[in-house]
């Protein structure tokens, strides 16, 4: 595919003098706001039982104008980047300042930080190289073993460039590619199918995800996991000690802390942990981070969306709540600084308090000491779906892979094994942190408030003692 022009709506589309008026227009009086232009194009080819299923391309642009007084913002949208669509979203978006008397907050400090390549990912291989690819990683699993019955396989890459004008003048741009792999595959043993699937990627070339030593290790790591599937007998019900596995097991961290340490859910008093900042919520020696400033990774940003430098920030300091991740609006609300986590899914959405990369640091346990602490309980290593309330951070999370533990060995591989629990109890229960901290291999999806933006996990192994496993075995 050939490269396409950079974005630049300023020299296309708008005249951004004009668009600057407008903007100030329907701020005057307002405490913040923001012109947000985006345009993104994306592409995912599938290839499934042999052949190639799918193969689709997708291309949008538009703008989004928010005006913010107090509590209140207007947001207007178009798909129709023009001075007559801006006009428009003016009128509309003015609509939440009323009659004014607002301050603009303070612009948001300027960056010369790039924290990812700007190239079109989508153009580093023709199509039919992408095809070869997936038809190879097929075959290549089928001869892996003989008990692969199907094989998907999936590509997908995209590019968003966003140019954000601010009403001091500052126009300020980023353009941020994403690509993954993934594999998934079923094996039949005597009657009995299970699946296992593997995949990765990030804010980088697609051409590092197409080398044949990354796609035969995804495929690898998806074939073990199904036939450790296959071995698997049903896990038991109780309350349990669990290990959990470093890295992508970070997921649940994400969810049953990382939501409820959001500045929107702290400033509304809905999450568990409103009201309880420097007060101690966790075991000592857990440290959490919300980090948008690693380079190359999913939930890496150079900027916000709202134009603000993202921030290594401290949420959880050894046991303490030191920190909220905040967006420019629940900042001000709440007296304290942004730290770059205003996200929102498109021009077409308000931005919020987002996670970016959320982990939690490393301690000094090895891990097979935490295992071996373990004497009745599992070892988990793989998250699927799971749900969470941030009100009082309970949680339901199923486990993809995951074994029983008796006095510190590990045994047979349990399927159906969920856990459940709350946030606050599970950060206090931590018994022991390993010295083996893993980012995840960037596959991670957030959702919030019916939006959906890329982002990352990871943590070390981890001992918590007594939670609840759900299970079928009698």
């Amino acid at each position: 595919m050939a490269e396409t022009a950079d974005f630049r709506p300023f020299e296309t589309l708008l005249d951004q003098e004009t668009a600057l008026s407008v903007l100030r227009e329907a701020l005057a009086g307002a405490d913040d706001g923001e012109l947000f232009l985006e345009r993104r194009r994306s592409e995912v080819m599938s290839f499934d039982d042999g052949r190639l299923r799918t193969a689709s391309y997708d291309a949008s642009e538009g703008f989004g104008l928010r005006a913010v007084r107090g509590e209140t913002a207007g947001y207007a949208h178009s798909t129709e980047i023009s001075e007559r669509a801006l006009r428009r979203a003016a009128e509309t978006a003015r609509l939440a300042v009323g009659d004014g008397g607002g301050t603009l907050a303070e612009p948001p400090q300027a960056t010369n930080r790039k924290l990812y390549g700007d190239t079109d990912p989508m153009a580093d291989a023709e199509f039919p190289v992408k095809v070869e690819t997936l038809a190879e990683i097929d075959a290549f699993a089928r001869q892996l073993d003989s008990r692969v019955v199907q094989v998907s396989a999936t590509i997908a890459a995209s590019l968003q460039e966003v140019a954000i004008l601010r009403p001091e003048g500052h126009v300020v741009t980023d353009t941020r590619p994403m690509t993954r792999l993934n594999v998934s595959v079923i094996v039949e043993e005597n009657g009995r199918r299970e699946s296992g699937g593997h995949g990765g990627g990030g804010r980088t070339r697609l051409t590092r995800l197409l080398e044949p030593e990354h796609w035969q290790d995804a495929t690898r790591e998806a074939l073990r996991i199904a036939l450790v599937n296959l071995e698997a007998v049903p896990a038991k019900a109780g309350v349990l000690d669990v290990a959990l596995g470093p890295g992508w097991p970070g997921i649940l961290l994400h969810e049953a802390i990382g939501h409820g340490l959001e500045g929107d859910f702290n400033r509304k008093k809905s999450s568990a942990f409103a009201g309880l900042m420097g007060q101690q919520i966790a075991a000592r020696g857990v440290t959490v981070l919300d980090d948008g400033t690693i380079p190359d990774r999913r939930g890496s940003l150079t900027v916000d969306d709202e134009g603000t430098p993202s921030g290594k920030n401290v949420l959880i300091e050894d046991g303490v709540l030191v920190g909220y991740m905040q967006d420019r609006q629940n900042a001000r609300l709440m007296g304290v600084a942004p730290t770059g986590n205003g996200r929102r899914e498109s021009y077409a959405h308000t931005p919020m308090p987002r996670m970016t990369n959320t982990y939690m640091l490393a301690g000094g346990a090895k891990p097979d000491e935490i295992v071996a602490e373990v004497k009745d309980g599992i070892y988990a290593v793989g998250f699927g779906g799971g749900q969470v309330d941030i009100t009082n951070g309970k949680f339901v999370f199923s486990c993809t892979e995951a074994y029983e533990v008796k006095d510190g060995k590990v045994g047979r591989p349990v399927k159906g094994a969920t856990l459940v629990g709350d946030g606050a109890t599970a950060l206090r229960r931590i018994r022991a942190v390993g010295n083996d901290m893993k980012l995840d291999p960037g596959i991670g999806n957030c959702g919030k408030a019916g939006q959906w933006v890329p982002v990352g996990v990871g943590q070390p192994t981890l001992l918590i003692g007594g939670l609840t496993v759900g299970g079928s075995a009698a």
